[in-house]
């Protein structure tokens, strides 16, 4: 099995395993483990894909509830889901409609096993609760010349036992500017972040960008994501902490296909 499967989690805190790109699994003292954007697929030509092999065996995780930000194939995989849902067929689906319209038509998921979720509404995830929030406003940015998203893209707050997680999901390039964001996410006093950025593609905040998001939310620490993935979408990590500047937010660092117990 995983070796989150087996982890005594403490009290008070929630272990998180960062597996590549934005997919990640959390597991609370309680046992529930819930999986973020599962991205498991099997097919990896050299080209597009940095590791030849996926960083899990589905089979090998007992999952309870599956989040999802967007349908987008890296974050909504029918591929992975299909392979969680044939050996935990009593885990439950939750994301935007487009993501809950793909799972159904594309995995034997059923109807009974899937939820759809909206910015600013919650779901019970057994002994957590997931608060969704937007990453990309419905609207785009027209006076930054970003034009709507072409699916709803979704972040979300988890609460846990003593602790608060913020999945941005994929947001906006100008996300920091966005008040309405921001204060969302702020409202719902998150402890760490965890975040999609990239240093020149424009489709998310840039790294300045996401020290701007961390300090406007008020997070204690800040978790780069959406990286160690793709060969194209690639990032240096370090790179990304060293924008952070020495009053905090702290940036952290999880190795790719490893987990931390936070707080530490």
């Amino acid at each position: 099995m995983h070796p989150l499967a087996d982890l005594n989690v403490p009290a008070g805190k929630v272990a998180v395993h960062w597996f590549e790109q934005s997919t990640f699994a959390l597991k609370d003292s309680h046992g529930t483990i819930v999986q973020m954007d599962p991205y498991f697929p099997h097919n990896r030509p050299a080209e597009k894909y940095i590791h030849a092999e996926p960083p899990l065996d589905e089979s090998q995780l007992p999952t309870d509830y599956v989040l999802l930000t967007h349908n987008h194939s890296d974050h909504t995989c029918p591929e992975s889901i299909e392979r969680i849902h044939q050996t935990f067929p009593e885990a439950k689906y939750i994301g935007p409609e487009e993501s809950i319209a793909q799972i159904l038509s594309d995995t034997a998921v059923d109807e009974d096993h899937v939820t759809t979720i909206r910015a600013g509404e919650s779901a019970t995830l057994g002994t957590l609760t997931a608060h969704a929030v937007y990453a990309k406003p419905p609207d785009g940015h027209p006076a930054a010349n970003i034009a709507p998203p072409d699916v709803t893209h979704l972040g979300y707050v988890v609460k846990t036992e003593g602790v608060t997680l913020y999945f941005s999901g994929d947001p906006i390039n100008t996300f920091a500017d966005h008040d309405e964001l921001i204060g969302a996410v702020a409202a719902q006093n998150p402890d760490i972040g965890f975040l999609t950025n990239h240093p020149t593609e424009g489709e998310f905040p840039f790294f300045d960008g996401v020290v701007k998001i961390a300090q406007r939310i008020g997070l204690k620490h800040a978790v780069p994501a959406h990286y160690a993935c793709f060969v194209s979408r690639n990032y240096d990590p370090n790179e990304w902490a060293a924008q952070f500047p020495a009053d905090g937010p702290k940036p952290l660092i999880i190795s790719r296909n490893s987990h931390i117990t936070y707080p530490g």
